[in-house]
């Protein structure tokens, strides 16, 4: 379960990389492959963290696998939605990260081929 300070933008944002979003009252959904993220309206919970919710994320890397991880970075480039640049990594991933409006990171990713 993730915070969220606007859940429209973060609902905008997953669907704009393409991920099946679910809107309910006070609740986004997020179907990240075999996975469901819940994200929440901060200012309706009742449980408060100690840091009064930010930094959210904080060495949080959500990793999404793609079949072509620098096609899948052009075509986020061409909605013009920010990132890092693609970069092999000595583990076998090429990589890239995305920030979503409230700071959380997600990891798209190919395994290089070797």
């Amino acid at each position: 379960m993730f915070y969220s300070s606007d859940l429209e933008k973060t609902r905008d944002f997953y669907a704009s990389l393409g991920f099946e979003v679910e809107k309910m009252e006070d609740v986004v959904r997020i179907k990240v492959g075999d996975y469901t993220y819940a994200f929440i309206d901060e200012n309706k919970t009742p449980i408060q963290n100690e840091s009064g919710m930010k930094p959210k994320g904080l060495g949080i890397y959500s990793y999404v696998e793609v079949e072509d991880v620098d096609e899948y970075y052009k075509s986020l480039k061409e909605k013009n939605i920010s990132s890092t640049e693609p970069k092999d990594w000595p583990w076998g991933k090429r990589e890239f990260v995305v920030k979503d409006p409230d700071g959380y990171k997600v990891v798209f990713f190919s395994y290089t081929k070797s």
